[in-house]
């Protein structure tokens, strides 16, 4: 058995000062978009959607060797191009470099421009759950974009998520694996009781009238600034920024003011997806290369619990970077920045065995 590989912080110091390309200086290949649609498409509950519309954002030249990125829910490709995620990574000599890789970014269903319940079927859009979603990219790979391998699978969040499930389901299909800000175990305890009650407020909603609004219901910007604040933005870093009532008001005022401004039915959909997840039970199948990304300030992966630690001992050759938590740090949201860990992508790239279909 291998061991499990964690990062002291001073190990974690010294990688970050050997980093010699910065983001500001990264300039990669202008982001190009596409639609596919995956014909009959079916999903987990039998349910089957004649046309699914999946946007995709790609960067770089598609005789690169593929590299496909996952977001987090209520997210889209955008969320994977802002300044400290691709401008650490899709730069020249940067571990992304979109000169030597095909970056492919899908928008998950019900996210961004994929189909959606907000496209005009409300509650009669059928439920999905990752196992849809992965099925849906990996039908966007091999149908849409003819890709049929791929070096290496990074999701962030629910993408890290995903990411376990793409190691499990279609364990030949990559060289190495990423997943970041998430552990292989079932949705259960503090995460799934917040996401409960954030769902719970905004359905309870008088305004939400069981999905038929005319408006966005008023309390969703309340639930979701609550479950936010809850599971995000690091302790340490919450004490150094708000360590008064009134500058706690301020960032609570902020964060109202502004809120998200998705769909309703949409962020149901996307935040219900997560109930039924379980990656556990068939992590023996991953066969790629796997290095789990989370921050030791993470809310809803608490590495206290010792489930990763448990869990990555049944992968073949997985191995955990755990980003020690700092003022700089912001707990789950940490890793949608790069920074913390682009080293350590350069030398999975560098070490992670070419493999074949």
């Amino acid at each position: 058995m291998r061991a499990i590989r964690t990062i002291s912080s001073a190990i974690f110091a010294a990688s970050l000062a050997s980093m010699s390309v910065s983001a500001s200086a990264a300039d990669y290949p202008a982001p190009k978009q596409g639609d596919w649609i995956a014909k009959d498409f079916k999903f987990h509950t039998g349910e089957v959607m004649p046309e699914l519309r999946l946007h995709y954002t790609t960067i770089g030249d598609p005789a690169g060797q593929p590299i496909l990125v996952l977001h987090g829910s209520g997210g889209s490709a955008a969320s994977m191009l802002t300044p400290n995620f691709a401008g650490e990574l899709y730069g020249p000599g940067q571990p992304f470099d979109a000169a030597k890789y095909y970056i492919i970014i899908p928008d998950g269903i019900g996210h961004g421009k994929s189909s959606k319940p907000s496209d005009g079927m409300k509650t009669a859009f059928p439920k999905y759950d990752y196992d849809d979603m992965v099925e849906a990219q990996h039908r966007l790979l091999t149908e849409g974009l003819g890709i049929k391998h791929v070096r290496l699978i990074i999701g962030n969040s629910m993408g890290g998520m995903h990411t376990w499930i793409w190691g499990e389901k279609y364990p030949a299909f990559m060289d190495a694996l990423v997943p970041m800000a998430s552990q292989p175990s079932a949705m259960a305890s503090r995460n799934w009781m917040l996401r409960r009650m954030m769902l719970e407020t905004i359905r309870n909603d008088p305004d939400y009238n069981n999905g038929n609004y005319t408006t966005q219901p008023r309390m969703m910007k309340y639930a979701v600034t609550a479950f936010g604040i809850a599971t995000g933005g690091g302790t340490l870093a919450y004490q150094m920024l708000a360590p008064s009532a009134a500058q706690a008001d301020k960032m609570v005022n902020d964060r109202l003011a502004h809120a998200s401004k998705a769909d309703a039915n949409d962020f149901i959909y996307q935040w219900d997806a997560s109930h039924d997840y379980d990656a556990a039970p068939a992590l023996d199948r991953i066969d790629a290369t796997l290095l789990a990304i989370n921050s030791a300030d993470d809310e809803r992966n608490p590495p206290e619990t010792g489930i990763l630690e448990r869990d990555i001992k049944r992968v073949k050759n997985g191995h955990i970077f755990l980003i020690p938590a700092s003022t700089d740090t912001r707990g789950h949201l940490t890793t949608g920045s790069a920074k913390w860990y682009k080293q350590q992508l350069q030398d999975l790239l560098k070490t992670a065995p070419q493999r074949t279909m």
